[in-house]
């Protein structure tokens, strides 16, 4: 790849390559690009345009200038450029654009206080059954097909323990502990046991584990979300799939969350919560930038800088605005 933008890269059709000092400075975000995957998926050579899409979004929120995420973009615009003309790969349009200058490229999109609250109804509800004994036995058939389905095992081997098994506290406990700490997708990947003390009501989170591995932090939870993340760990010590495993928590193929799975659960909780995501950037990070918008308007920076983790006040500043409701209700009273 790197032969290839030197020499032909820039133009191809007319054999004219990228600089040396352009593409080794280049060389390094690729790289970091690819890490990133081998950390979401293990090891392997073989990247995808959702890949790079992905990884923008994280990009979008990280505590970095507008410049290095433009640079981040360029360098990969030119892997897909040779992947695209050597490996008949796929063309790439990004989802997203940055801006070099200092303008700042806030995040859009974050969840009200109403759908927040209802965010946190639903994943008390994702997923769930009825109780197995309420069921006559005609409706404990039906069900026991669908937790055949769920759980891939034969209809025969499910057991009232298998209703248990599907009321789980595992949902609640991961988007509950995201709507107070803001934890970006790597966060919810990297969470361990160790971060939680349900009795101080704190995720503590500490240096090699986080995000921009400069500080230990203590973040803040509310005694709800700290006695559904106790009820988890409870229930999480009954399965094997999490035996010699530290990660708080894992996707049923022993995985541990990544943006792509964490967009899923999030659009079916949406759709459980009737919030609609047409138009608008529905991932994790409107959770966090939710987090964000509204301990910055109650609390103030500071309180906002803490909780969401960020190493600079400036990247805390861009949810220093009025939130849409409190601007429409000005407009109102404005006449």
């Amino acid at each position: 790849m790197l032969t290839w933008l030197l020499n032909v890269g820039k133009k191809p059709e007319r054999a004219e390559g990228y600089a040396y000092g352009t593409i080794r400075a280049g060389s390094y975000r690729i790289d970091q690009f690819y890490r990133w995957v081998w950390n979401k998926r293990g090891y392997t050579t073989q990247v995808s345009t959702q890949d790079a899409d992905e990884y923008l979004q994280e990009l979008a929120y990280d505590d970095t200038t507008d410049s290095h995420k433009s640079k981040c973009l360029k360098a990969l615009k030119r892997l897909y450029k040779w992947r695209h003309h050597q490996l008949d790969g796929d063309e790439w349009e990004p989802d997203i654009r940055f801006s070099s200058n200092t303008s700042g490229n806030n995040p859009r999109d974050y969840f009200t206080k109403e759908e927040r609250a209802k965010l946190r109804e639903a994943a008390l509800e994702y997923g769930s059954v009825p109780t197995y004994r309420t069921l006559t036995p005609d409706e404990r058939d039906s069900w026991k097909e669908h937790l055949a389905q769920r759980f891939e095992k034969p209809k025969s081997e499910v057991t009232p323990k298998d209703w248990d098994r599907a009321n789980s506290w595992k949902i609640p406990s991961l988007v509950w502990a995201s709507l107070d700490a803001g934890l970006r997708p790597v966060e919810v990947s990297r969470a361990t046991t160790s971060w939680v003390d349900v009795d101080n009501s704190l995720l503590r989170i500490p240096v090699e584990d986080s995000s921009k591995s400069f500080d230990h932090w203590r973040v803040s939870l509310q005694d709800k979300t700290a006695e559904i993340l106790r009820r988890w760990l409870n229930e999480r010590e009954q399965y094997n799939r999490y035996r010699n495993r530290d990660e708080i928590w894992l996707t049923r193929e022993d995985n541990s969350y990544a943006s792509s799975s964490l967009r899923y659960t999030l659009h079916r909780l949406c759709d459980i919560a009737d919030i609609p995501v047409e138009n608008r950037q529905a991932s994790w990070y409107a959770i966090r930038h939710s987090v964000g918008t509204y301990m910055t308007r109650e609390e103030g920076l500071a309180a906002a800088q803490t909780q969401l983790r960020h190493k600079s006040e400036v990247t805390t500043m861009k949810y220093d605005q009025t939130p849409v409701e409190d601007r429409q209700n000005a407009l109102g009273k404005m006449g």
